[in-house]
C-alpha cells in the first residue's frame, strides 16, 4: 500500500450542498400543492364536515360514539297539539285564529323569501291541514347530486329558524324528472330523490329544528306537476317539498299517497282537526290544578 503523502490535502466536494437545496425545492413544491388543493373546498362539504367534528370534539361523552351530524335530540316523538278543538261546528281552517301555527308559518316564510317566491323558484301554498315549501332543486343541488350547494345553506339556515319555534310535523318531498339516471351512487331516480329529501332533513337538524318531528321520503320521476316532454316542465318536476302538517295524522296520511296529489277530503279534514294524545295527569294541589301548558 502506497503511504498518503504529507501535506497532501483530501478533495472538498463544494456541490453538497445542491443535495439539501434539491430537498428543500421538493418540500416546497409539495406545501403549495396542499395549499391549492385546499383552496378550492366546497364551503357545503366543509360546513357539514365542521358540524359533525365540532360536535365529537367538543363532548367527551360521545366521542367514542360514531360521528353524528347536528345535535343530538330526543329519539321521541311528540305529537303536534292542535290549537283547534274538535267540534262538529268548528272547522280547522287557515285565518280563523290568530294562533293558527300554519299560517304564522306561512306568512313569516311568504316575508323571508319574496325574492325567491317573485322569480318563482320557491312556492308557498297551503289548506287548512298543510303548508307546502316547494323548492327548485336547482337552489339547493347540482345536476345529478344530493350534496347541497352553498345556497342551500343559506336557505335552510332561514328555514330553520322560522320552523324550530314550533312543534308540527314535518316531511320532506324528494322528485325528479324522468331522466335516467345510472350512477354508481344513485342507479337509479329513487336513490336520488330519497338522498335530497334526506339530505334536507339533516340540515333542518343541524340548524336545531327537532329530528323527532320530521321524516324524508322520495318520490322519483311519479309524481310529476309538469310535462317531462319538454326542458321547462322538466325543470319543474326536479323539485324538494317540505311539508308543514297540522298532526301527524295528517303527515302520515300525505306522506303515503304524497302533497302532489292528496287534498283535504272529508276523512283528512277529520283527521286534522282531531285534538292530541291526551297529557301526563295534572298534579292537584289542594283545589288548585296545575296542567301543562301547550307548547304553541
Amino acid at each position: 500500500m502506497s503511504r498518503r503523502r504529507r501535506g497532501a490535502q483530501e478533495h472538498v466536494n463544494h456541490e453538497r450542498w445542491l443535495v439539501s437545496y434539491a430537498d428543500f425545492i421538493t418540500l416546497l413544491f409539495a406545501f403549495f400543492v396542499v395549499m391549492y388543493s385546499i383552496s378550492s373546498i366546497n364551503e357545503g362539504k366543509y360546513r357539514v364536515i365542521s358540524q359533525a367534528l365540532v360536535g365529537v370534539f367538543t363532548d367527551t361523552a360521545r366521542s367514542t360514539e360514531p360521528v353524528p351530524i347536528g345535535e343530538e335530540r330526543p329519539l321521541t316523538t311528540k305529537p303536534a297539539q292542535p290549537l283547534i278543538k274538535n267540534s262538529d261546528n268548528t272547522d280547522a281552517g287557515l285565518g280563523q285564529t290568530e294562533e293558527d301555527p300554519l299560517k304564522s308559518i306561512a306568512n313569516d316564510i311568504t316575508q323571508a323569501f319574496g325574492d325567491l317566491i317573485t322569480s318563482h323558484q320557491l312556492t308557498v301554498r297551503g289548506n287548512e291541514l298543510w303548508v307546502e315549501i316547494e323548492l327548485n332543486s336547482s337552489l339547493l343541488f347540482g345536476s345529478g347530486d344530493a350534496m347541497p350547494s352553498d345556497l342551500a345553506f343559506s336557505i335552510i339556515d332561514k328555514l330553520a329558524t322560522i320552523l324550530k319555534p314550533f312543534d308540527n310535523p314535518i316531511h320532506v318531498e324528494g322528485f325528479t324528472d324522468n331522466q335516467p339516471i345510472r350512477t354508481a351512487q344513485y342507479p337509479t331516480n329513487w336513490e336520488l330523490s330519497s338522498a335530497r329529501s334526506a339530505s334536507i332533513v339533516r340540515m333542518l337538524a343541524m340548524q336545531g329544528v327537532d329530528p323527532g318531528r320530521m321524516a324524508s321520503v322520495g318520490y322519483a320521476e311519479f309524481q310529476p306537476v309538469a310535462n317531462n316532454n319538454t326542458p321547462e316542465g322538466r325543470a319543474l318536476n326536479r323539485r324538494v317539498v317540505l311539508v308543514v302538517s297540522r298532526n301527524l295524522d295528517v303527515r302520515r296520511s300525505l306522506t303515503s299517497s304524497g302533497t302532489a296529489n292528496a287534498t283535504p277530503d272529508a276523512a283528512l279534514r277529520r283527521a286534522g282537526t282531531q285534538t292530541a294524545p291526551p297529557q301526563p295527569t295534572p298534579l292537584v294541589r289542594g283545589n288548585t290544578v296545575n296542567s301543562p301548558s301547550p307548547s304553541l
